[in-house]
């Protein structure tokens, strides 16, 4: 099992360090408890989730991506269909959804199927992109390419709201949050644009198509093997991107672009 690879990258994001520092804050104590992570991306976050002890499963759609976070972290990885879970009534402490309910069709009844596998009393936590209708900033990803569809999203995201309508009345929020900024957006735009581009003309000058995951762009080990030049040069800019995404700490009105919720299982 060879996790170096999922380590350096995410040493090296500070786009993806934000993001699991904010789910750990929600996320309280997990030893001694049965806990799912769904949506893991290439497997680092599943990764990381388990090194806080517990007993964790991992979930997600792509069959390329189950077999990234299989790759990390081994055991009790499944892929699912948006629509069913593969554990019994009542049977998991805590489930932890990354970037997920955006990209399936199914969100309501999904959100059922969360309510059964839930035990009374157990958390979750669920990270999504944050409505901010009328940003300037989403429609300029928009005109560059980076679209829902390109995303693999069959919806924008939620407020707090529309979350809340989704998850229904099995779910009591107990917190929330956005994160994720004008600068640390921006930056995060930047960089997914150059790797699309740069993706995009390797696979154009072999001939071959790039694939896609059913949630967009996954970076596996075979992403980093083909493009090392641009991965160590992430390493020595890293400083300055650090830099860009403490400014939105100077943004104190704004909502940010990412919104993340902690919720307890309503007793049936």
């Amino acid at each position: 099992m060879n996790q170096s690879w999922a380590l350096a990258l995410y040493r090296r994001s500070v786009i993806k360090q934000e993001k699991v520092r904010r789910v750990v804050e929600m996320l309280g104590p997990t030893t001694g408890k049965t806990c799912l992570d769904i949506g893991g991306d290439n497997g680092v976050v599943s990764l990381l989730l388990r090194q806080r002890g517990g007993d964790w499963h991992s979930a997600d759609l792509d069959a390329a991506t189950v077999e990234s976070i299989r790759g990390l972290v081994t055991t009790n990885v499944h892929r699912i269909d948006g629509k069913t879970l593969p554990f019994g009534d009542a049977s998991l402490d805590v489930v932890v959804i990354v970037d997920f309910l955006e990209h399936i069709e199914t969100d309501r009844a999904f959100a059922t199927e969360l309510a059964r596998v839930l035990k009374p009393g157990g958390t979750l936590i669920v990270n999504v992109p944050h409505l901010k209708p009328g940003s300037r900033l989403l429609r300029l990803r928009h005109a560059i390419g980076l679209t829902d569809e390109k995303h693999g999203h069959v919806r924008p995201g939620y407020d707090l709201a529309t979350l809340e309508a989704t998850l229904g009345r099995s779910f009591l929020l107990e917190r929330s949050r956005t994160y994720s900024k004008t600068f640390a957006e921006t930056l995060d735009m930047t960089l997914n644009a150059l790797y699309e581009r740069k993706r995009s003309r390797s696979a154009n000058g072999n001939g071959v198509a790039v694939p896609r995951s059913a949630k967009g762009t996954v970076v596996t080990n075979t992403d980093l093997a083909k493009f090392k030049k641009e991965f160590r040069l992430l390493g020595l800019v890293y400083p300055f991107f650090w830099v860009v995404v403490r400014l939105d700490g100077l943004l104190f009105a704004q909502e940010g672009y990412k919104l993340i919720a902690r919720y307890r299982r309503a007793d049936p």
